[in-house]
């Protein structure tokens, strides 16, 4: 019963973690064109993860012209830079 009771709060845990991703107002598409125009090149990768102040953002890595990467992160709700 005990080993339930920790799988259970497992899979919780494991699915709260994917909720902030369904309920962001900026997807990992919007993100990944907002982050184009602030530094236009090809977008190598968009990952999601926390801020300093715990809120939701989009990282997404740039490769410019210039052959240089760029990191480049929008808020998940507002869908500002920060």
């Amino acid at each position: 019963m005990k080993r339930l009771t920790v799988s259970i709060i497992a899979l919780l845990l494991g699915l709260g973690a994917l909720l902030p991703s369904a309920w962001a107002a900026v997807g990992r598409d919007q993100a990944a064109a907002l982050a184009q125009k602030k530094t236009p090149g090809r977008v190598l990768k968009v990952e999601q993860g926390l801020y300093m102040d715990n809120s939701v953002v989009w990282r997404i890595h740039v490769l410019t012209a210039a052959g240089e990467v760029s990191l480049v992160v929008i808020d998940a709700e507002t869908g500002r830079l920060r």
